[in-house]
C-alpha cells in the first residue's frame, strides 16, 4: 500500500513521519512543497504518475489565519486550487483522498448545537474570515470533483513539531515573567500525532474496501476530547512542563487580531468513533505525552 503525504514539513506531515515506522505494511511517500506543488496540476500529475498512491493525505495548507486577511489570493491558491488539483489527480489515478480541514469553517456562535457535544458534520458552516472561507471552499471543490474522499475537520493543532501554540507559550515563558491569554474562546486542543494515528486507522480499515460500493466516505470531525479556553490550555502547558509564570486571563476584546476567531468551536466526534471505532484521548492526557523541550531545539 502506498500513501502519499503532502506538506511533509508541517506539523501533521512531521507527525506522520514520526509514526511511520509503526506501519511497515505502508510505503509512505513524504512530499514537501518543494517536491510537490499542489497549486500546479502538472506537478501533481507527475508525482502521482511516479508513485501511483492508493491514498493521499493532504497535509498541505495555508494556515496563517491573520495573514490570510491580507493575502486572500495566496490562501485561495493553496487551500482551494490546491485541494481541487489533488482531487482531480486522485480521481484520475483512483486514489482515495484524506483532506484536512478546520473548525474555522464555523462562525463559533454555537447556535442550535449542544454546548456539551459541539459541532457535528451536519451543522451548517459559516466562516467569518478568509482562512475559514478558503478551507470551506476547498472542501466544496473536493466534493464537486469526486466521491472517494475523507475530509477531516480538526482544531487547535499542536505537537513537538513545527510552529504552534504550545511551543509559542513555552518560548514566551522563557523570555517573560508574565503572559496574558484569552479565556473566552472555547475549543479543543488536538495533538497532531493523535490526528496522524486516526488518519492511518482510516486508511488501514478501508484499504480492502471496494470504492464502488463503500459508503462511508465524507466529512468527519476529529480533535481530542474535552474542551477548554486558550487560557486553560496555556495553564495546563505550563503546569505539565513545570513552568512558573504569572498567567492572566483576558477577553478577546483585549487582544484584537485581523481575523475573527470562533468563540466556540468544539467538534463532536460521534460519527468518527462510530464508523471507525477509534478511541479518542482527552486533550489533557494527550498533552502529557508530548516530548518537547526548548533546551533540545
Amino acid at each position: 500500500m502506498v500513501v502519499l503525504v503532502t506538506g511533509s514539513n508541517g506539523q501533521l506531515g512531521q507527525s506522520l513521519q514520526y509514526i511511520a515506522a509503526n506501519y511497515p505494511e505502508i510505503k509512505f511517500i513524504f512530499c514537501s512543497s518543494a517536491d510537490l506543488d499542489i497549486t500546479s496540476i502538472e506537478s501533481c500529475e507527475v508525482i502521482f504518475d511516479k508513485y501511483k498512491p492508493n491514498y493521499c493525505i493532504n497535509a498541505a495548507a495555508y494556515t496563517a489565519v491573520d495573514k490570510a486577511e491580507s493575502e486572500p489570493e495566496k490562501a485561495h491558491l493553496i487551500n482551494v486550487i490546491g485541494a481541487k488539483n489533488l482531487a482531480e489527480v486522485c480521481k484520475k489515478f483512483e486514489t482515495v483522498l484524506l483532506h484536512i480541514s478546520t473548525d474555522f469553517v464555523f462562525d463559533g456562535t454555537a447556535n442550535n448545537i449542544s454546548l456539551t457535544k459541539g459541532y457535528t458534520e451536519e451543522d451548517a458552516p459559516n466562516p467569518t474570515g478568509v482562512y475559514g472561507q478558503t478551507k470551506l471552499d476547498g472542501e466544496r471543490a473536493i466534493q464537486e470533483t469526486f466521491e472517494n474522499y475523507f475530509i477531516i475537520r480538526t482544531s487547535w493543532v499542536y505537537s513537538q513539531f513545527a510552529n504552534n501554540f504550545m511551543k509559542t507559550m513555552l518560548r514566551l515563558a522563557s523570555e517573560r515573567d508574565s503572559l496574558s491569554v484569552v479565556n473566552d474562546q472555547i475549543g479543543t486542543p488536538t495533538n497532531a500525532v493523535d490526528l496522524a494515528e486516526v488518519l492511518i486507522s482510516i486508511i488501514t480499515q478501508t484499504y480492502n474496501a471496494q470504492p464502488t460500493t463503500y459508503n462511508n466516505f465524507g466529512i468527519y470531525n476529529f480533535s481530542n476530547e474535552g474542551q477548554c479556553s486558550w487560557y486553560d490550555f496555556a495553564k495546563k502547558i505550563f503546569e505539565i512542563n513545570k513552568v512558573k509564570i504569572n498567567l492572566s486571563a483576558i477577553p478577546t476584546t483585549s487582544f484584537p487580531t485581523p481575523a475573527k476567531r470562533p468563540a466556540y468551536s468544539v467538534l463532536d466526534k460521534t460519527k468518527l468513533k462510530s464508523v471507525f471505532n477509534v478511541e479518542v484521548k482527552d486533550w489533557e492526557e494527550s498533552l502529557k505525552t508530548v516530548k518537547y523541550s526548548l533546551d533540545t531545539q
